[in-house]
This record gives C-alpha cells, structure tokens and sequence, in this order.
C-alpha cells in the first residue's frame, strides 16, 4: 500500500487529507485548504457583472474553460457550485507536492467557526492547483462542495496499517503494547489496565475481548457516517442522478433541481459503479503487471551490463595485451638486428685496427732499419743494399697509399625506423559498429572551418574551399543507413557525401584523395568521386529541405546514395573494404544536420533477401 500515500495526501499542504472536499473537476482538496487558497475577485469579473455586461469569459493562460460549463446546470450538472470563470492572475507557489498552488488575495477574517462553515468573501474564486480549473463560489462557499467519504475511509485504514503494535489506551504514562480489545468498550487494553479497568466480572463479564489485530479489523469493517446531501444536509443521499453524476436525496427530487432528471436507485449505481471500476482495474491490473515484468526485465540488464561490461573490457584488455606482446615481439627482432649491426661494425673496425697496427709496426721497423743504414760509413757495403731498401720504403709508402687510412665502417646505424603507419593504426583504433549506430560528427576530425552545433549533429563551413569533417564511429562490418537533410543552400554549391578513412584529406572535396568515396551534387545533378575520379553524371540535385541518404552495406561490399528517398544513380563503390567513418565536405554556408540509428530502406532490404 505504500506506493498509494501520493493519491492520500492534499496538493496544497502535502500531507493526508483532512476533511476532503471533491472540486467539479473530481480532484479533492482539504476544507482548510480550500479556505487557504480563495482568491476576492473584483466585481467586475463575477458571473452576474458578466451576464449584464454581455462580456465573454476571458480565457485564463491554464484555464481550460471548454471542458466544463460556465454557468449552465444542464451541460455539466456543476451549476449550483456556480460555474467556472477565469481567477485574477495571482502569483503562484509551490506546493509539498510540488504542484501551482494559489495563495489567498487577503488573509481570511477571524472566526471560530470550522473552514467549511465559515463565511467566504463575496466573489470568491477557487482555483484547483491540479488542473489549475477555477470556479467561482456561490453563497454556500465550501459547503457547496460534497465531503469525500470513500477518501477519508481510505486514508484512516492505511494509517490503522501503517500504525506501529497497538499501544495500550488507558496507560498513564508510557503505554504498553496492547494485548486485547474489547468490542463493546472498544478500547485497548494491557494486561494490567485490563486487570485494573475491564474485570472479568458483573456486567463486563459478557463484553466479548478479542486480540488486538482482530480488533483492528472490526474497526475498518464497522458501518461509517452515511453522507448528507450537500444542499440539504439532514437528508441522506437516497437516490443517484445519472445526468448529474452525483447522489441526491428526495427532497432534491421533489424542488425540482433533478426532476427531470434520469434517477437510479443508490445502491444499484453504487454496485454498477463499482463492476465498472473492477472491470477498469483488471485492464490497469494487467499494465502494472507487464510494467512490473518490464522492471524485472530492466535490473535484468543493469545485471546483464555490469557482466558484460566485466567481460568486454577483460576482453579489451586482452587485445590491448596482445597488442603490446606483438610490439614487444618486433621490438625483441629490430633490437637483434640493431645488435646484429653493432657487431658487424665492430668486428670490421677491430679487424682494421688489428690490420693497420701490423702494419704500422713493420713500416716503424722498415724505418728503424734504413736509419740505423744510413748512419753507416761504407760506401760499397751501403750501395750493395740500398736500391733494395729504396724499393721497400717506396712498396710500403704505396701500400698506405690505397685507402689503408680510410675507415671501412661509419659509425652511424645506416637502419631507421619508419613507425609512422603504426602510430596512425593505433590513433585510429576504435570501436566498430555492427548493428544500427547512433553517432554524431566528430570535432576532433573537422577541419578548423568546420562550425558543428546541436550537440555534434549539424554543421556548416562558411569558407569558400572545400572543407571536411568525419562521424564519430567507424564501421568494419555490417549494413549501415543515415540521412542528411539540408538546412541551408544558397547559390548551387557542391557539397559531398560519402565515407572515408580516418586520414582522409580534411582540405579538399571529399574524394579527391585515395581515402575517400563519395557523391558530390549541386542543384541540378550529381557525381560519384574517389581518387579525383569522377564518374556516373546523374540528374537530380538537391535545394534546401532535401535529404541525401548514405547505404553502406559492409556485407556485400558497396556504397550507395538517395536523395529524397530515391535511388541516385547505380551503386555507387563496390569492394569496398576496411575501416569507414560517415564524412561530408561543405563550403559556402551549406548547413546539413545528420540524423543516424535509421532502419535500412524496405525496398532495399527486400532486394537484398532475394538476392
């Protein structure tokens, strides 16, 4: 029952109704806030100034003033409470409910009597803070309006439910948890007040004591007050008019207000009318079922998501893992090759050292040699010899001649790594769609002329050249359909359509390069364009209001266009493959919003099935 304490408690003051009244708008109010919320209006706007003046009804802002009568008792059956009329704009507050409220133009006159006999101000308004109805009050003031019996049951069962263990009541001070009620006194007893009080004995001895729960229950099913008809409040309600919709008593009948009206006996409408609230209930009855099976099946996926999302981002991680293994791996071979190298040039520049110092030390032996002959003093002993050691010295000065104090090997690594395309792959690495994809542009991958608004989804460029801009998500498999639907065009520019890979040029026609396949179109026809190539002229452009529809259908390997929902041209690309990001190229203030998670076209769907 807890989710029914809303419908219990009063818009004005948020808490259970006291003493409810039913407005002719059905929506329940306390008396006391009812009193609260009266607005004096002038007496130019009462309904009698009106009638004479021969003036409408001026509308009010959140008045709806054509679902009830004014004035008239025959159209609504809510004459006698006077009728709606537009209220004085007053300011408005907030309720505990968090619904308008009205506060009072001047504070309510002193009086002791209760807030449903109290006098109201001539004039008096009263304006629903649910459906913001106002009516004006006739003499009766809040007494013209019936007491909400069924409401007041309602709310004491529930707060007899809500009720902690019931307390003994005849405990002095701290009472204690009640053990039995008696059905005569009913009055709740302890143990020991029951001793005290309520002897087994004399003419108590047949009051019949009963536990407390069961007493609770005797109380709810204990007879209530039975309603008094509003304009005549010692008659009971007897009889029910059906063109009023309200009970009535007999004297009603007999002044005439409802003889000619439809009767029906009370308590046969009494049943009628609560058949037709069963029978309504069992069609709310199976909503909240299929809304509480929704719920399950919503914690169902907020369980299903945090498990899945455990699993795909311990996927992820494995894939970034692996990634890294493979860097690691290459990095691993290209450090043996740069090793392999080093090697290599040592070893060459070790053989040379080993070699040059060989034969420096002959060479510093050669010339020790001719020095020491030199210094000697016969002729014949040196001439014997010295052609043969001018021929040596000559042979050996030659031989350092022929590169020999040349290095064989530089010292710089002639290998250079090229991780440009790697470092692209991993900046484009990304997440694929495969089914139908909400996505927006991509500011990152716009060009600087590019203006993006409405959170990503519409762009323009007011610059004269070609400039680019990307979506968001990339596609890798599967059939994939979004619109553009152009909001601005003026003076038959060509913007392009089409998709691209994630280095496609950003200042130029899509198309141009090798990294985009598109359709470029201007008032009057169109184009297809990949790698500067164009191709396929068709007639049929596009103005301002028109939609260019994109198919890329990653399964059979092509890409094709539409405007205004036709077919342009033939397909467009086949075998096309790879990695795609929706892309269009704009100039001279063209504006297009994008518009994505579209179904694929019927027609080509069914093509493709019979294909």
């Amino acid at each position: 029952m807890e989710e029914m304490e809303e419908e219990l408690k009063c818009p004005v003051c948020g808490s259970f109704y006291r003493e409810p009244i039913i407005l002719p708008c059905s929506h329940n109010l306390c008396q006391a806030c009812a009193r609260n919320i009266l607005v004096q209006t002038p007496e130019s706007e009462s309904p009698q100034s009106r009638r004479a003046s021969g003036s409408g009804v001026s509308d009010y802002d959140y008045l709806d003033l054509d679902k009830m009568s004014l004035y008239s008792e025959a159209d609504s059956g809510y004459g006698s409470y006077g009728g709606f009329a537009s209220a004085p704009t007053t300011p408005c507050q907030k309720s505990p409910n968090g619904v308008r409220v009205f506060p009072p133009a001047m504070p309510p006159p002193a009086t002791h009597l209760s807030p449903a006999l109290a006098p109201v101000p001539r004039n008096s308004c009263i304006t629903c803070p649910q459906c913001h109805r106002s009516l004006i009050l006739d003499d009766r003031g809040l007494r013209g309006f019936p007491k909400n019996r069924v409401l007041e049951g309602v709310i004491d069962r529930y707060q007899q439910s809500k009720a902690a263990a019931l307390k003994c009541q005849l405990c002095e001070k701290a009472p204690k948890e009640a053990t039995v009620m008696c059905e005569q006194c009913d009055v709740f007893y302890c143990d020991p007040c029951r001793l005290r009080c309520h002897p087994p004995r004399g003419p108590l001895a047949k009051h019949r004591l009963v536990p407390p729960a069961q007493g609770r229950v005797s109380r709810r099913l204990s007879p209530r007050k039975v309603s008094t008809c509003t304009d005549h409040e010692l008659e009971n309600h007897s009889m029910y008019c059906v063109q009023c919709k309200m009970p009535v008593c007999y004297q009603c009948l007999e002044e005439g207000k409802h003889s000619s009206h439809e009767v029906k006996a009370l308590g046969a409408m009494w049943k009628l009318h609560k058949s037709q609230l069963s029978q309504a209930l069992n069609g709310l009855s199976d909503r909240a079922k299929e809304a509480k099976e929704f719920l399950v099946q919503l914690r169902n996926m907020v369980q299903q998501i945090q498990e899945n999302s455990v699993e795909f981002e311990a996927c992820l991680v494995a894939q970034c893992d692996a990634l890294i293994d493979a860097l690691n791996r290459r990095k691993a071979q290209l450090l043996a090759r740069v090793n392999k190298e080093h090697e290599h040039k040592l070893k060459v520049v070790r053989d040379q050292i080993s070699h040059c110092t060989v034969k420096l030390r002959q060479t510093t032996g050669l010339m020790e040699y001719c020095l020491e002959v030199i210094k000697e003093n016969d002729p014949s002993g040196f001439l014997q010899i010295s052609d043969a050691l001018i021929r040596r010295v000559h042979l050996t000065e030659d031989q350092w001649g022929k590169g020999t104090l040349t290095p064989r090997m530089t010292t710089d690594f002639d290998l250079s790594l090229d991780n440009s395309p790697l470092l692209q792959s991993i900046h484009q690495l990304d997440f694929v769609q495969v089914k139908v994809a909400w996505f927006a542009f991509d500011p990152g991958s716009a060009h600087s002329d590019i203006i993006l608004s409405n959170d990503n989804l519409t762009v323009t460029c007011s610059s004269y050249d070609d400039r680019v801009v990307l979506g968001k998500t990339g596609f890798s498999k599967g059939v994939h359909y979004w619109e553009l639907t152009v909001d601005r065009y003026d003076n038959h520019p060509d913007p392009a359509f089409g998709v691209a890979r994630m280095d496609v040029m950003k200042d130029v026609m899509l198309g141009k390069d090798d990294k985009a396949w598109a359709m470029y179109v201007d008032n009057n026809r169109s184009w297809f364009m990949h790698n500067n190539s164009h191709t396929n002229r068709t007639e049929g452009g596009i103005t301002k209001g028109a939609t260019i529809g994109v198919l890329l259908d990653l399964n059979r390997k092509n890409l094709t266009f539409f405007i205004n929902d036709e077919q342009q041209g033939p397909i467009a690309f086949d075998n096309v493959e790879g990695l795609f990001f929706p892309a269009v190229s704009l100039n001279r203030n063209v504006q297009v919003t994008l518009h994505t998670g579209l179904p694929v076209p019927d027609f080509y769907s069914s093509r493709a099935s019979i294909a």
